[in-house]
Parts: structure tokens; C-alpha cells; sequence
């Protein structure tokens, strides 16, 4: 039943993601609960740090039992954690949670909100993040959020009161919602943000406490709760067939990048949140008790209350349609308020009712997913309304182009419509806006300040169907999409994005010249239009030679690429830098590379980001050829060795033998590999047989949660959460004389310059006498932590465990990294075979 069950969820879960990209299209039981929550004027933000820190539980509770408006409030996008499901990391990854959340909210019902703080990795201590992130900005982001969606109550994730005891994020992020909800409503501060919102007051703010909190279950269930609100949040939802934690959990497993698939649970389940500033409820189950939650609270709000009260009495599930004359008075009387705020939030509910209700579909579809400045695209225009309602479709806005139509949409009758649109010749394409512009480690740069905290980058393009229902003027926005039909997974959408005439990028993201020798570079450059011409150079540091200095491109296709080859000389010593392709089309130059992140359970991104390689020449030796790796959570090591002359050969955990190890110089276990692939428990004693047979073993760090094999080692071997953050922090060689330290790279302090985000993590606390401790490294006011590297012999070959972020120093070009992993794969090695069988 266990295994129905998770299938179910899953296959659920994946439709939902699939359905996310798609319009919505509500059927009469959440058109009536849309309803319900058109009649509750009150709102809920929740605020933490990361994406995966918001309690999807609570925020479903709120939104979908209340019925308040209610909204996540995360400080960062994520970009600093790592990625399960592909290659991205930082900026990109940032993407992808950003979208994760956003399809999250669209399960749980919430809305997404975000700060400009940049999510530069782990901190031990609030005073590092509000330093790095520049803390005024960040609490000008965090009073603006509150300033715009008026709360009523606030709730954190995290204490304020506890510095030091978590990720420094965490603690910050509810450090500066406490200080925000003291400066919201004093019009002195952060005055220009009054321009375009209002000074506001939330009645309470709390904190989502928790037995965890507390040090145990036992501590909990003793203290003093006088101070606390408890909800159940297991309650079930008949419409929906799902309990309240089923759809929390269907929201939470969205962070697909963070590996967070939850199969739900069901039941009973409680929820605590602590008063730490406000007024207490005397009802300790009602957040909202002496709030006016009401459509009294707002002047002239009676007259419509009472029109959707009758509404919600008299729905009938057999035909929505029904109620849209009373629905239509109350949107009128809806426009005549002077509370600007509600006026807003309302109107577009219930015309998204409305519109339910009558089955309208109104979409706007370009015949192609993008387009350049200048060009012109044909649209495909539906309206159709599935219902009696009288609707006659008057006139339609492709942005600032009305076209008349005054049309009749009659009962399931299709309105089909070709229009053109065309681009303006200085519109800019399509990215995430923030990241247009470069920032700091810790901040976004964001130049038009009205985007500050949007979830992501406004539409550029929309058409607005202009109607009457029941004789009343009433307008709908839809963005231009594109849609497909792909014969595997039919209906697909996309948004309609503007991309440049040319971008360019080069094949490898870090270029490793392991002696003074030249390499052929390829760039490959993609057309935007229709027969593109033009010139690609390359852009090149001080002592490198590249040539030809331009190549010509001659792309016929819009969409179609072009790869040029350079070849690049380095100079004769150690060095390094960064070439950009130049594509030169007409008198403009293209220096971007466009990006495409395409997963099922996000819509389709295009970002477009710098174009940038890293080149460098290496002083560096290496013994061995063969490497085989075993994948783990996703990196670019494989790559990254191939760059320095390895041959690396992906190997498949199933196919673990003796026969297929024996042909390897070394065996490198991926990041995280033993938290996520189930069949290395089954493999290890054959890993360990292999290194006692004269094979070096090198395991990237892992978890100690959930690991998959209790032998991670074959010596003792402990997994800790200690960790350097500080990517500066001086390391000390415990072990000077040591194999690793000096064959056949002799590793000085200089070979840890220029590390990016941090020295490492999860190192291990505890191990047996059989290990030696390489390094000693240590965060400022941290004790020294030894466990970063550590060496045992094994029979005649070698166990490495490491805890170094290899995996964020190998993209980043870091010759040091390099040289420090190629005397792991070399110990012991000064004479052996580099024939490989697998490879005829």
C-alpha cells in the first residue's frame, strides 16, 4: 500500500509541475472555494531565508483553511546550495529555485515575494550575512515587501534571538522582520519607497516554533505554552481529496533541485507559532481574533459583502455560471472603493472567478517561443465562453494597439482571431531582471527599482481582451505564450521570449592548459534571425596569443548555430584570465550567452548571462590516466579532469566489479553520491576490495543524514557538520612531508588563492587511528578543524575522504584545486598501467 501510495504522490506531483506551465483552469469545487476566499479580507506573510525554509504546512493551513491572502517572503533565491537534478549552480540555480517556489505557491496557494540579498553560501553568524549583504538594503527590501502586501500578521521561521546557533541566513532573516516591523508604518523611513505604496502597521508577528526549538519532544510537551497559538493543520479537504499536509507536501516536493519529494502524511498534526511582538489573541486557535477580516473592514465594503455572502450560500457546483449577475454587481461596486489596496487584490480575484465561472478561455499564442527587437511575429488570438453568460468580446489590446472587434461570444462558440505583433526595435531581451546588471557577493543590483521583490521579470508582452458581461465593461490581461504539441507529452507551453540577434559562448567553461602547448577553442555562436552575418573575435588577457583574430559567421536559420575554432597559446608560466567571444553584426556586438534551462516541473527559462571562459595555464604534474567516476548529486569533476589530460569514464553503479575496477587508476565517488544512490550500499566491500588490491579511492563529501551505507570508510569514519565558510580562512598543513603535499605537485599556501564560497563541508569529527589529517583550517572565532582531508592506506592502495569544495573550485578555474586533486589520484602511483580496455 506504501508503494501506491508514493507512486500516487509522485505521479501527482508531476502532473501538478507539468500543469504549472499551463493557464489554470478551475473546476467547480475550487471556483467555489475561490470564492470563500474572496469573502476573507486579511493576510499572512511568512518569512525565512532560502528557498526549501518556508513551512509549506503553515502556509497551505493559512491560505487554504483561513482563507487568507498569505505569501512567502524569502530573503534569497538559493543560488549558494547545491543542485540534484543538473549541472547549474549559482546564478542559475538561483533561477530554478526561483520557479520551484513560484510552482510551490501555485499548489499551496501562496504568493512569492523575494528581497535582493544574494545567497553567497553558508554563514555561521548573522553579524558575517548582514555585513556581506549590506544590511540597510536588504531591510529596505524586507519594509518595502511589508509596505506592499500589508499584512496582517507576520510569522518567521526562525528566532531572532538565537546568533550563532544556525546558518547566519536563517537568523538574519528574522532579525530584520523584527526590526521591519517597528519601521513600517514610520513614514521617515525609507521615504522614497512612499511614492508608490503606503506606511502600514501589522498587528502581530510571531515565530514558528517547534519541539526542534526546544532540544527535544520531552522539553516541549513541559514548557510554558501561554505565549504560543496552536493550529491542527492535518485537516482534510473533501474537495480537494487531500488533507492539508498532502498538499504541503505536494507543494515542498517542487524543490526538485534540493532533492525535497515528500510522499505526505495524514492525520492530526500540530503547528506552534510564539508572540514576539503585538498584541496576544485571547482564542489561541484564531490568528486573525480582533481583526476584521470582513468586507466591513474597507468603506463601502457592506454592500458587497453581503452580494458574495449570498453568492457562497447559493453556489451551484452544477452550473458556476449562475452566479456570475451577482458576482459582476459586486465588481462593479468593488471599483468604486477608495481602499486602493483591497480594491487591487479583489478585483483580480474575482475576476478570476468570473471567468471560472463562465469557462472563459481567452489566450494569446505567438507561432514562435521568441523573437528579436525589431521583428514581427503572427498571433493567434482564442476567446470562447463556455457558458450562458451574456459576453460579447469588444476590442482587444496587443500592448498599446487596440483593435475593435465587438464580437458575440455565444455558449461554447470558438472566437479565433490572426493579429501581428510587432517588436519595438529597442526592447530588450528577455532575462531574469536580477541579473542584468552585476552586483556584489552579497547583493543583486537591481537599476529599476519598481522590480525590487517580484518573483521574477514582468511580461513584456500581453494582450488585454476587453469585454462586457452582463452588459458591464470588464478586461482580462493574458501574457503572449507559445504552445507545442510534443507527441510525448502533448499540450507544452512556453513563455514568449525577446532574444538578441546573436549570442555566443564557448564550449568549456574553464580551459586548463596543463603545459605551454596551444588548443583549439571552439565557439559557438546562435542566430536570433534569419541569415545572420557577421564576425566572431575573441577577447583575451595579456600574454596569450589567439588566431585567427576573427572568424567569419554566416547562419541562414533563426535558431541554427555556427561553430568557429580559435586557437589559443599560453604564455609559458602559470597564469590566467578570461576570454569573451565578440560577435560583431552590423555596427552592434553581441557579448552574451543565452541560456536555456528546461526541466518538467518549471516552466522554460531563458537567461542571458555574460559570456565568459576561464582560461588557465597550469604548473602542474600528474601520474596516471584512467579515472573512473561514479556520479553523485551533479558537479562538472569528469569534465574538469578531462581538462587536465584524465581519461574519465562515468561508471555505472550497477555495474560495480571487480573486472570493471581493475582497469582504473582511481575511482572518484561524486558529491553527496552516498546520500543519493541506493545501489552503493551493495558496492562497497567490491570499492574497498579494489583499494586493497593497490586502487586509490577518493569520496567527495557527503550527509551524515540518510546516508546509504553505514561503512562509508573501510576504517572508522564519522561525518560532522563542521565546515569552513570563509573561502580566505588560512589553511595549515598538519602533515608537510605527506605524499599529498608534495607528489607530484609540491602544494604551497599559494595553491589556496583564489577559492570561491568556501574551503569545504561536512567534514568528518571522528576517524581511526589509520587516518592522517592533511590540513587544518578553521572559520574566525571557530575551533581548527582537521577533517577536510583525510588519508589511509588500505592494503596496497589508498582511501581518500575529502570534504574540500572541489566541486565549486573546478568551474571556478582554480589552479590550485587542480593541482591538489591530481596528487590525490597520483599517491602511490609512480609506476603503473595506463592501457584501458574500455576504450577499444
Amino acid at each position: 500500500m506504501k508503494k501506491q501510495l508514493l507512486a500516487f504522490f509522485l505521479t501527482l506531483a508531476t502532473c501538478l509541475g507539468l500543469y504549472a506551465q499551463q493557464p489554470k483552469k478551475p473546476n467547480a469545487s475550487e471556483i467555489y472555494e475561490s470564492i470563500k476566499k474572496l469573502n476573507f479580507l486579511g493576510s499572512v506573510l511568512y518569512v525565512a531565508a532560502h528557498p526549501d525554509d518556508e513551512n509549506t504546512r503553515l502556509i497551505s493551513y493559512m491560505s487554504n483553511e483561513v482563507k487568507a491572502r498569505t505569501a512567502y517572503l524569502s530573503l534569497t533565491r538559493g543560488d549558494g546550495g547545491q543542485n540534484l537534478i543538473g549541472p547549474e549552480i549559482r546564478e542559475l540555480l538561483g533561477v530554478i529555485r526561483t520557479q520551484e517556489l513560484l510552482t510551490a505557491r501555485q499548489i499551496d496557494g501562496g504568493e512569492q515575494r523575494f528581497t535582493r540579498a544574494n545567497d553567497f553560501g553558508y554563514s555561521k553568524h548573522p553579524d558575517e550575512t548582514l555585513q556581506i549583504w549590506n544590511k540597510d538594503e536588504v531591510l529596505s527590501d524586507v519594509v518595502l515587501a511589508i509596505r506592499q502586501f500589508k499584512p496582517d500578521v507576520i510569522i518567521n521561521r526562525f528566532d531572532h534571538r538565537s546568533p550563532g546557533s544556525t546558518h547566519g541566513h536563517h537568523t538574519s532573516s528574522a532579525i530584520l522582520s523584527v526590526e521591519a516591523f517597528d519601521l513600517v508604518n514610520d513614514s521617515s523611513k525609507y521615504q522614497e519607497q512612499l511614492n508608490s505604496t503606503t506606511v502600514w502597521q501589522p498587528k502581530r508577528l510571531f515565530f514558528n516554533t517547534s519541539w526542534w526549538f526546544y532540544g527535544s519532544e520531552e522539553k516541549f510537551e513541559k514548557a510554558n505554552k501561554s505565549n504560543l497559538l496552536s493550529f491542527d493543520i492535518g485537516t482534510y479537504y473533501p474537495s480537494k481529496g487531500l488533507s492539508n499536509t498532502e498538499i504541503a507536501s505536494l507543494s515542498r516536493s517542487q524543490h526538485k533541485s534540493q532533492g525535497f519529494g515528500n510522499t505526505g502524511t495524514r492525520g492530526s498534526q500540530m503547528e506552534y507559532i510564539e508572540l514576539i511582538k503585538g498584541d496576544m489573541p485571547n482564542d489561541v486557535n484564531n490568528i486573525f481574533e480582533g481583526i476584521n477580516t470582513s468586507w466591513t473592514r474597507v468603506k463601502g465594503g457592506e454592500a458587497i459583502g453581503d452580494i458574495l455572502k449570498n453568492v457562497e450560500e447559493h453556489y451551484n457546483f452544477q452550473n458556476p455560471s449562475a452566479s456570475i449577475p451577482q458576482l459582476m454587481e459586486a465588481y462593479k461596486l468593488i471599483q468604486n472603493l477608495e481602499d486602493t489596496h483591497w480594491k487591487t487584490i479583489k478585483t483580480e480575484e474575482i475576476k478570476q472567478i468570473i471567468a471560472a465561472c463562465a469557462g472563459l478561455y481567452l489566450e494569446a499564442a505567438a507561432d514562435t517561443n521568441h523573437a528579436t527587437a525589431g521583428s514581427s511575429v503572427q498571433l493567434n488570438i482564442e476567446a470562447i465562453n463556455r457558458s450562458n453568460a451574456n459576453i460579447n468580446l469588444q476590442s482587444f489590446n496587443i500592448n498599446n494597439t487596440k483593435t475593435d472587434k465587438n464580437v458575440e461570444l455565444a455558449n461554447n462558440v470558438n472566437q479565433k482571431f490572426q493579429e501581428s505583433l510587432t517588436i519595438d526595435n529597442l526592447q530588450q531581451p528577455t532575462t531574469p531582471y536580477w541579473l542584468t546588471s552585476k552586483g556584489t557577493l552579497g547583493m543583486y543590483q537591481v537599476d529599476d527599482k519598481s522590480l525590487i521583490g517580484k518573483p521574477e521579470t514582468p511580461r513584456a508582452f500581453n494582450v488585454t481582451f476587453n469585454l462586457t458581461i452582463e452588459g458591464t465593461p470588464i478586461s482580462f490581461t493574458r501574457p503572449v505564450i507559445y504552445k507545442t504539441n510534443d507527441p510525448v507529452k502533448g499540450e507544452v507551453y512556453k513563455p514568449f521570449e525577446i532574444i538578441p540577434e546573436a549570442s555566443a559562448k564557448v564550449a568549456e567553461k574553464v580551459i586548463i592548459f596543463d603545459n605551454d602547448e596551444e588548443k583549439q577553442v571552439s565557439v559557438i555562436v546562435k542566430s536570433g534571425i534569419n541569415n545572420l552575418k557577421g564576425q566572431v573575435q575573441l577577447a583575451h588577457p595579456k600574454g596569450w596569443t589567439v588566431f585567427p583574430e576573427k572568424q567569419t559567421v554566416n547562419i541562414q536559420h533563426k535558431g541554427a548555430e555556427q561553430t568557429v575554432v580559435f586557437t589559443i597559446i599560453p604564455p609559458k608560466h602559470q597564469d590566467e584570465g578570461l576570454i569573451t567571444p565578440m560577435v560583431h553584426v552590423g555596427d552592434q556586438i553581441y557579448t552574451r550567452e543565452l541560456i536555456e534551462i528546461d526541466y518538467d516541473h518549471i516552466p522554460f527559462q531563458t537567461v542571458l548571462l555574460p559570456s565568459e571562459s576561464k582560461i588557465v595555464r597550469l604548473d602542474i604534474k600528474k601520474i596516471g590516466q584512467n579515472i573512473g567516476y561514479i556520479e553523485g548529486a551533479g558537479d562538472v569533476i569528469p569534465e574538469s579532469l578531462q581538462q587536465i589530460g584524465y581519461n574519465v569514464i562515468t561508471i555505472n553503479p550497477e555495474n560495480i566489479s571487480e573486472e570493471t575496477l581493475r582497469y582504473f587508476d582511481a575511482i572518484v565517488v561524486g558529491v553527496r553520491a552516498y546520500n543519493t544512490v541506493d545501489a552503493l550500499k551493495f558496492k562497497q566491500q567490491l570499492l574497498f576490495d579494489y583499494v586493497a588490491n593497490g586502487g586509490n579511492m577518493i569520496v567527495q563529501y557527503n550527509t551524515n543524514h540518510r546516508l546509504k551505507t553505514d561503512h562509508l570508510a573501510p576504517y572508522k569514519l564519522e561525518l560532522s557538520r563542521d565546515r569552513v565558510t570563509d573561502e580566505l580562512a588560512e589553511v595549515a598543513f598538519l602533515e608537510p612531508k605527506h605524499e599529498l603535499l608534495n607528489f607530484p605537485n609540491k602544494i604551497n599556501e599559494h595553491d589556496f588563492e583564489g577559492w570561491t564560497q568556501e574551503r569545504g563541508l561536512y567534514f568528518p569529527n571522528s576517524w581511526s587511528k589509520e587516518f592522517t589529517p592533511i590540513l587544518e583550517m578553521h572559520d574566525k572565532g571557530d575551533s581548527k578543524k582537521k577533517g577536510s582531508l583525510l588519508v589511509a592506506k588500505y592494503g596496497k592502495g589508498y582511501y581518500i575522504y575529502t570534504g574540500l569544495s572541489f566541486f565549486r573550485e573546478f568551474p571556478a578555474g582554480v589552479p590550485g584545486a587542480y593541482r591538489l586533486f591530481a596528487n590525490m589520484l597520483s599517491i602511490g602511483k609512480e609506476d603503473i598501467k595506463t592501457d584501458n580496455p574500455l576504450n577499444d
